[in-house]
């Protein structure tokens, strides 16, 4: 039994590539893979219930890696294959973005007209309850599971807010939810509206077109990036859409344990709205791919940046398989702006502070303070 468990914590170790300190003794390795040993053997004689083994262990990997940031997972054989045979675009559920933070799960963000949006789950959230199961000690994956379920079903979420004394409970109706990452319109005829929702396979070659199309308008003079409860996405499409509205300069880098794969990425010649003014609008909602865009635009002073700092998603993730069909979700590099700053846990913060106006406050409607500062600005 000892030798078994020495083989796969080690195997955890060298899976993992964690490297150690030149202070760090052998001996001092296996005096921990030891204690690991003899616990898992009291629970084994001692603990009320039977348990699973290899759930334990499996349990065992994902605390190593969440040790390590709240994006870094394991995924077994079974969640890997769910997740690569998810349908791009459209699936179902609450249409809620989310991470980890010390051990509580927290909304990065509500997806737009989603059943989630609607009932006024907002950026920043914590959700400490699915139903009846405390989210407490439960892995990312787990909660994600237990909000899972079939549409039309309707499923009771408590979460605690910033700022708001007890606890909020929503009951909402699990839908198919239906991404349309780009939208845009006019607004008081001069100004170009578009709002990315999320960074796909076809947002640039979206956010093209609605630029032309906005274009053919001749009165269209001034334009609003909407980037709020942008949870990100791709990195290629982070610097595609940057790039449409720069003509030089760093967009952004990548810093890794190795150095030769830090890498700097540049904007090209063009600017698809020819120098007009541009406001960028953000929230607490905007991360990674969605904060690439913004702070590089404000670096280079193009856009005028409006409304609150945003999440502070600045790593990459990349999935690993693992022989035995699972996977792990390992960060494997850092994103820097322009400015040479990181975006890792303080995020990007506005030129101007618009916060929310109040608890009725939704992004493009009548209750939307922010997007009417930017309207005013522009106009003003």
């Amino acid at each position: 039994m000892k030798k078994f468990l020495y083989l796969i914590i080690l195997t955890i170790f060298f899976t993992l590539n964690i490297s150690l300190s030149f202070a760090d003794k052998e001996e001092d390795i296996y005096s921990k893979v030891d204690l690991f040993s003899e616990v898992l053997d009291k629970i084994n004689k001692e603990y009320v219930d039977d348990i699973n083994q290899s759930e334990a262990m499996d349990a065992a990997i994902n605390g190593v890696l969440q040790s390590l940031d709240p994006y870094s997972a394991y995924m077994s054989p079974e969640m890997f294959n769910e997740m690569q045979t998810e349908t791009s675009g459209e699936f179902g559920g609450l249409g809620i973005e989310v991470g980890m933070e010390a051990g509580v799960v927290k909304v990065i963000s509500p997806i737009d007209s989603s059943p989630a949006d609607r009932v006024g789950i907002k950026a920043g959230d914590y959700i400490v309850k699915i139903g009846n199961e405390q989210v407490q000690g439960k892995s990312l994956t787990e909660a994600v599971e237990l909000m899972r379920g079939p549409v039309g079903s309707d499923l009771e979420i408590t979460i605690r807010r910033r700022g708001v004394k007890k606890s909020l409970i929503f009951n909402i109706t699990r839908e198919i939810i239906k991404i349309e990452s780009v939208k845009s319109k006019i607004i008081d005829t001069n100004l170009g509206y578009i709002r990315l929702t999320s960074f796909n396979e076809n947002s640039s070659k979206q956010i093209k077109e609605k630029v032309s199309k906005l274009k053919k308008n001749k009165n269209v003079e001034y334009f609003i990036l909407d980037l709020r409860n942008n949870p990100g996405g791709l990195l290629s499409q982070a610097i595609k859409i940057a790039d449409f509205f720069l003509d030089n300069g760093e967009i952004v880098s990548t810093k890794s344990r190795k150095e030769r794969e830090n890498r700097k990425w540049f904007a090209k010649k063009g600017d698809i709205i020819n120098g007009n003014p541009l406001i960028v609008l953000i929230n607490y909602g905007s991360a990674s791919a969605a904060e690439i865009v913004a702070g590089a635009l404000k670096n280079h002073k193009r856009a005028i940046v409006i409304g609150e700092n945003s999440y502070g998603k600045g790593s990459v993730q990349s999935i690993i398989p693992l022989k035995n069909r699972g996977a792990i979700r390992l960060t494997v590099s850092k994103y820097y702006l322009p400015s040479g700053k990181s975006i890792s846990e303080v995020g990007v913060s506005p030129d101007i502070i618009v916060a929310e106006g109040s608890e009725e406050f939704r992004i493009n409607t009548d209750t939307d303070n922010q997007l009417e500062y930017a309207i005013k600005l522009l106009n003003g």
